[in-house]
């Protein structure tokens, strides 16, 4: 079973980049990093490092710099090879496919993530984009449960908004409120209205309608 997994990653490149970059966090690469395995996938597995200095405007000491971190990390790893009578150093991706294929079997986090993207797709009906990604990811990381993106989208898809800003500040508002759960969704709801109705009807007089947001 791994080493079939391990096959298809290797074999469709269609695949690579998306693993990557479902993954390169979990896999705690750098966006630099990322983008060098990216470059390496779509090229010569011969190592190059004027080559790559020159087609990533990057400095011959940065490309030392990462080839060495992701060494250390175990994604690759620089062998020499002789064929004919010319003796190459190849760049062995064996490392990162190893990974990609251990996060496939190892269904705990990637599956989550997966899982939260796939309910923001179906929701909006459209594929999200890179930097939707990127928010969506950004929450995560600063703590908020999946729970409460989840009520979030629900809150904005309910309202007819499928933008990432106005479930932005729906998280950031919940967030102040200490919003986690649906109870507590359902709680502040009927705090609201409970406030509504005892407000007396003649304050309407007062109302600044200006400022009403």
């Amino acid at each position: 079973m791994t080493e079939k997994i391990k096959e298809i990653i290797q074999n469709r490149d269609i695949v690579i980049p998306r693993l990557l970059f479902m993954n390169y966090k979990a896999l705690e690469l750098t966006e630099q990093e990322l983008i060098l395995i990216i470059y390496i996938l779509n090229t010569s597995e011969i190592f190059n490092p004027k080559q790559i200095s020159n087609d990533l405007n990057i400095t011959l000491n940065n490309v030392m710099e990462l080839m060495e971190d992701l060494t250390s990390k175990g994604i690759i790893k620089l062998e020499l090879k002789k064929i004919g009578n010319i003796r190459n150093e190849y760049i062995n991706l064996d490392g990162l496919y190893e990974k990609l294929t251990f996060k496939i079997l190892n269904k705990e986090e990637p599956e989550k993530q997966s899982n939260i993207y796939s309910i923001f797709e179906e929701e909006f009906g459209r594929p999200i984009s890179a930097m939707e990604v990127e928010i969506i990811s950004a929450w995560i990381e600063n703590g908020t449960s999946e729970e409460t993106i989840k009520l979030a989208l629900k809150e904005a898809t309910y309202n007819g908004v499928t933008n990432l800003r106005y479930i932005d500040r729906i998280i950031s508002e919940w967030s102040k409120k200490g919003i986690k759960t649906q109870e507590d969704v359902e709680k502040s709801r009927m705090n609201f209205r409970q406030k509504k109705e005892a407000k007396p009807k003649n304050d309407i007089l007062n109302y600044d309608w200006l400022n009403d947001k």
